[in-house]
């Protein structure tokens, strides 16, 4: 008792109280009750102010946020505390940060701990060390408890023998397995979300059909008032996607394909849960463990094609069939750098081009080429392979025109069943009862009346899917039909085949194409399905050319003559040289002057000569003193340096190289002693 002092008295008694889990709260009375007896062990100490610290009931003490430990702290701080009381230590804390920030609070202001075993202070190095010892072995004690139930649970795991949670279509057949729900109508629901998936190849686009056609799936309700049982739902994405991912689906038991990540924000722990691992990373993943509704080969091959799908991943996908008129969207790989070529429309027609270089390292694009004859080459070497399987494809066409609806009006029929089957168990509950007792007669009516209208409304949607069924083929289209399947080239080129269509069979017969542009040509590498190759070379087509084009050459030439002349001029010159039009015609001023704003050509400008400081031929002439046939022939031999475009074009001399060969070759005396001798000159 002689740790308490008056100074500890005079201050308030905080008891602090904590249950880890809602769980406990409901069934761990008794460790509560034995918390709050903790405040009449503190009046019997001395104290006479006592305040209860009850905020973190159901609250973990493993690092979560506790606003009731963090009030307790506040309180010491400010020095209104002398003792602190708990049952022991893990309830203050299960973790060593919480638990040693108590204690160094505690010794600073002299705050004493009490337990039912004793009084500590934390400035006594004895009681000090015990504490620490306490908060250790508290929080070793949280994780023992920790490890044995996950040891455990992994144990039953690696038997497939834990079920958390029961997934929609099957239920529990005992404690160690499941089986497929006997209910048909749940079991056609999920087989339709598989065969759809076959023929659309895009988890959006089955989404899209079910909600089109008005399908509900089967969807597990947790509902504490329904209890966990099968609802009807219009489907959500997640719920599609669910289906397709989910491996229990193809008779495989799975754990382990999410996880938990724990970071650290302002000071404190936050976890992350529901994170998906890949395949290779599954703790346990046990195959023909259950009866599937799918294959295990098909399911891996749902999850390529989702894989391929997810264009925004970051990975190297192919992209579900998108709009627009260009074929090889997403089959394409650019076979420089390895990335994806992407798709670019503009004016009549798009192209292909791989950015990749151009978004990450800023540089120029690797590859750009026009999309309508790729698109044709390749569309002529699928139907070549492809021909052979024309007819088979006809005939599935025949079949998939009469199946069409015939699923969706299944699940319709499949859902009156259920519906008449609500109303005649409503109406047996309404025959049982006394029609006198009206307070129970009438909700049983009530409910009557709703399973009623119900199945009638589900007959009016069966009545409304009959009447716009498509009328079956007659013999002349099915006739028409084969002939197309029998001449694949010309149902591919048919108008009512659309981009999308054309695009699924490149999709199933090929896995992608390497392309690269080398010089004037493309090349294309054609990898099947089957793993077989088709080398493929294209002559590119060159960018702004045309039949009428000007050669570059020409276009070099006027846009230097067009620095040292008029645009009359430079007709007369381009004329005189034999450099004629596209079109083959002569030039005129007219045509220059076109032609120069066409490609973004400045006009001439007088005085342009001298501010690059150039002159011609005769200037350069009269500034070293020599006819202009000397000048001629001195540029000729190299004495001094000149240039010309052309035949017939000016020829050019820097000012400063005149001015220097004048210098140094001035002479050194008078020609004649007489001031009056003139010169003569040859004419």
């Amino acid at each position: 008792m002689t740790k308490i002092t008056a100074e500890h008295l005079g201050r308030g008694a905080f008891v602090y109280i904590r249950q880890s889990t809602a769980d406990q709260l409901l069934h761990n009375t008794e460790s509560r009750r034995r918390q709050y007896g903790l405040a009449d062990r503190a009046r019997q100490l001395g104290w006479t102010s006592v305040e209860v610290i009850d905020d973190d009931l159901g609250r973990s003490g493993g690092g979560i946020k506790r606003p009731g430990f963090e009030r307790l702290l506040a309180a010491i701080c400010e020095g209104r505390v002398g003792a602190v009381l708990a049952i022991e230590a893990s309830r203050l804390a299960r973790n060593g940060r919480d638990w040693h920030t108590l204690i160094e609070f505690c010794g600073l202001v002299g705050t004493v701990i009490v337990d039912e075993d004793g009084i500590y202070d934390p400035r006594h190095p004895n009681d000090r060390l015990l504490l620490g010892m306490k908060g250790t072995m508290s929080e070793l004690e949280l994780s023992l408890f920790r490890q044995r139930s996950h040891e455990a649970l992994k144990q039953k795991a690696r038997r497939g023998a834990l079920f958390l949670g029961v997934a929609a279509g099957y239920a529990k057949a005992g404690h160690d397995r499941i089986e497929k729900d006997p209910d048909q109508r749940v079991q056609d629901a999920l087989k339709l979300v598989f065969s759809k998936f076959v023929e659309f190849q895009s988890v959006r686009q089955v989404h899209v059909w079910l909600r089109d056609e008005g399908i509900a799936l089967p969807v597990k309700s947790h509902k504490a008032a329904e209890g966990r049982c099968i609802v009807w739902k219009l489907p959500l994405y997640n719920t599609v996607h669910n289906i397709l991912t989910n491996p229990v689906y193809a008779g495989a038991y799975a754990f382990g394909r999410t996880m938990s990540k724990v970071s650290v924000e302002n000071g404190r722990k936050r976890i992350k849960r529901g994170l998906r691992r890949p395949q290779t990373e599954w703790d346990v993943l046990l195959k023909d463990q259950h009866a599937g509704y799918i294959t295990w080969s098909e399911f891996e091959r749902n999850q390529r094609v989702i894989a391929d799908n997810a264009t925004g991943k970051g990975a190297l996908a192919r992209g579900a069939v998108r709009r627009g008129e260009l074929l090889l969207a997403g089959l394409l790989r650019c076979g420089h750098c390895g990335r994806k070529v992407y798709v670019g429309y503009g004016g009549k027609a798009g192209r292909y081009y791989c950015q990749g270089a151009l978004v990450n390292h800023g540089t120029q694009r690797c590859i750009s080429f026009g999309g309508l004859r790729a698109d044709h080459a390749v569309g002529a070497e699928v139907l070549r392979v492809l021909k052979p399987l024309g007819i088979d494809a006809a005939v599935k066409a025949l079949q998939a025109q009469t199946g069409e609806t015939a699923a969706a009006q299944r699940q319709l029929e499949l859902a009156l069943q259920q519906a008449r089957f609500e109303a005649a168990h409503s109406r047996r509950q309404y025959d049982a009862v006394d029609p006198a007792n009206r307070l129970v007669a009438g909700e049983l009516e009530r409910r009557w009346n709703e399973a009623l209208q119900v199945a009638q409304q589900i007959e009016g949607e069966i009545a409304g899917l009959e009447a716009s069924k498509q009328a079956p083929l007659g013999e002349k289209e099915r006739q028409h039909l084969m002939q197309l399947g029998s001449d694949l080239e010309l149902a591919w080129s048919h108008p009512a085949a659309t981009a999308a269509t054309r695009k699924r069979i490149l999709r199933a017969a090929l896995h992608e194409i390497v392309v690269r542009v080398e010089g004037d040509h493309v090349e294309m590498i054609l990898h099947w399905q089957g793993g077989d190759h088709t080398a493929l070379k294209l002559k590119k087509n060159t960018v702004g050319k045309h039949r009428w084009t000007i050669s570059e050459d020409t276009l070099s030439l006027v846009r230097e003559l067009a620095r040292q002349m008029p645009d009359r001029q430079i007709a007369r010159l381009l004329n005189r040289v034999g450099k004629p039009t596209g079109r083959g015609n002569g030039w005129i001023e007219a045509r220059v002057r076109s032609f120069r704003s066409h490609h973004g050509i400045a006009v001439y400008r007088e005085g342009e000569w001298a501010e690059r400081g150039e002159i011609t031929l005769e200037a350069a002439a009269q500034i070293i003193d020599v006819s202009v046939m000397t000048a001629l022939r001195m540029i000729q031999r190299g004495v001094i340096k000149g240039r010309q475009l052309c035949k017939g074009a000016p020829w050019v001399i820097k000012v400063e190289d005149a001015a220097a060969y004048r210098a140094q070759n001035a002479p050194q005396r008078p020609l004649s002693a007489d001031p009056a001798q003139q010169t003569f000159e040859f004419q």
